[in-house]
């Protein structure tokens, strides 16, 4: 069975162009190797099921690529492209070109096989909230898009006869298509004179399409996020305000809702602490999902789907929350503008395993397999300390790269399906911290054989003398950061300075002392 298992990779695009590398675990001291030459280009994206990668130049042309092979299957030149996208299994190619007027058709389906363009028509602006502007179910057995006031469907065995049902839905502004199975559609209503927001399901059914499956309505709401699960049953929203009117935060309000196609509950997620919803992501199964909200130190929990809390995962300097694709380990982590701490969880344990970091990180996520967790600080957000991070399961750091510049990094998907259960056990978060001690000194011969993926980095300098005072300050970072607090023993730069300046005064006092004892 081991041998059936797909192997991983690693798409890796800088500015000298993109690459794919084979998976970890990697040789100390080394790169991985590139499984395809560096190719210039813009941007970079796999299909959903990872059998195709795709490659565009800006405004010249977009390639297709067969993963398995990193071949080209098809490449179109597109004077003017903007944007372009795969569907999930990469059989249709959907672009944007520029367009000077109304008549120009500049949203194109492709289809990738024969190079034919299966269905046109103008779009004037582009946005990350309309792009794509079809949307496919997993399987591709759907296809839908939004256009003024109502949610148009395709026929995906013939695009060439273009919309083939209308559901009608006036002032709509969002529209997401459940994705496995295809079943369901969401569309939102932003408030109006009075009216207030909406969200409402549809069946994509074609026999039962004016019916509403499910609604909910709320004020101060101008932008929703959408959330299916697994099995396309229930819906979670985020919905978010540009201004509170508490006048608590300066980025608006966010609230969390719950849906479910069978109406068994629709209302707002019981958050036990006030503040802002940092993130949100369904289980693998689609029977649990998890929230981490609340003014800092941030909350984070566990809830099934009647929306009862199952599990709290403590409190934190947290924003992004992971769930691996096996469903067993979880992360917890504050990236962006905090300290970078992560904490790995084993769910199905109900216990905390290992306390990590990985500082200004942009990027995160598990590998298919679930095995491995990546991070990584790319540009525009950050123009220096660009670099991918590959830490185990357990939250031990394997692998580090630095790069000048960085863009992107992304696992090519894989079902995680098709890979087997972890079998090894995860130790103790106390067997842990030993382990990595040995690790940084000298260590014995048999504790260095024992480490399964040495880490491609220099081992960390012993930490600092610590003052009896400063235990005061170390137990209000603890209470501030969550437990999380900066653990190195180096001490800042003004810290050192005032130090110094402390030690001349006592010298200096000490030497007026002596002075006047003498006289």
């Amino acid at each position: 069975m081991a041998s059936q298992q797909p192997s991983l990779a690693i798409l890796v695009r800088a500015p000298d162009g993109f690459t794919v590398w084979p998976g970890p675990p990697y040789p100390p001291g080394s790169s991985p190797p590139q499984r395809l030459p560096k190719t210039a280009c813009s941007a970079t994206s796999f299909s959903s099921d990872g059998s195709r990668l795709l490659a565009t130049v800006a405004s010249a042309s977009a390639t297709v690529y067969d993963c398995s092979s990193l071949s080209v299957i098809r490449s179109f030149d597109l004077p003017g492209l903007t944007a372009a996208a795969l569907s999930p299994t990469g059989s249709y190619l959907q672009t944007f070109q520029k367009s000077s007027s109304p008549q120009v058709k500049n949203v194109t389906v492709w289809h990738v096989d024969t190079a034919t363009a299966l269905y046109q028509h103008y779009q004037k602006n582009l946005s990350k909230a309309n792009w794509p502007m079809v949307q496919f179910s997993a399987d591709e057995s759907v296809a839908c898009r939004m256009a003024t006031n109502e949610m148009q469907f395709f026929d995906t065995n013939d695009f060439t006869k273009g919309i083939v049902y209308k559901v009608r839905l006036p002032g709509i502004a969002a529209l997401q298509l459940a994705s496995a199975p295809g079943s369901h559609v969401a569309g939102f209503v932003p408030e109006a004179k009075g009216v207030p927001a909406s969200v409402q399901i549809f069946s994509c059914d074609k026999d039962a399409q004016n019916q509403v499956v499910a609604r909910r309505s709320f004020f101060r709401c101008s932008t929703v996020q959408f959330h299916w699960n697994k099995g396309s049953t229930g819906l979670l929203i985020v919905s978010q305000a540009d201004v509170d009117k508490t006048n608590q935060s300066y980025y608006g309000e966010t609230k969390l809702h719950y849906l479910t196609t069978d109406r068994a509950f629709e209302g707002i997620v019981p958050l036990k602490k006030e503040g802002p919803v940092h993130d949100v992501q369904w289980s693998s199964s689609g029977s649990e999902f998890a929230v981490v909200y609340g003014y800092m130190p941030a909350k984070a929990t566990i809830f099934n789907k009647k929306c009862n809390p199952l599990h709290e995962l403590g409190e934190g300097p947290y924003n992004t929350i992971r769930w691996n694709p096996k469903g067993r380990f979880i992360v917890i982590a504050g990236f962006g503008n905090l300290p970078g701490d992560m904490a790995f969880w084993d769910y199905s344990e109900k216990k905390l395993i290992q306390k990590a970091k990985a500082e200004w990180s942009v990027i995160s996520e598990w590998s298919p397999d679930g095995r491995h967790f990546m991070t990584a600080t790319t540009a525009p957000r950050l123009q220096i300390d660009n670099r991918i991070k590959i830490f185990d399961h357990t939250g031990s750091l394997q692998f580090i790269k630095e790069f000048e510049k960085l863009y992107q990094v992304d696992w090519k998907p894989e079902s995680p399906e098709r890979f087997g259960d972890i079998a090894e056990l995860t130790i103790s978060l106390n067997g842990i911290k030993i382990e990595e001690t040995k690790k940084q000194g000298q260590g014995s011969k048999s504790a260095q054989t024992s480490s399964k993926a040495p880490v491609n980095v220099a081992a960390k300098p012993a930490g600092a003398y610590r003052p009896p005072q400063s235990k005061h300050t170390a137990a209000l970072q603890d209470k501030l950061f969550g437990g999380l607090a900066p653990t190195g023993g180096e001490m800042s730069k003004t810290a050192l300075r005032n130090k110094k300046r402390r030690e001349k005064q006592k010298e200096k006092k000490a030497g007026e002392g002596s002075s006047a004892d003498d006289s």
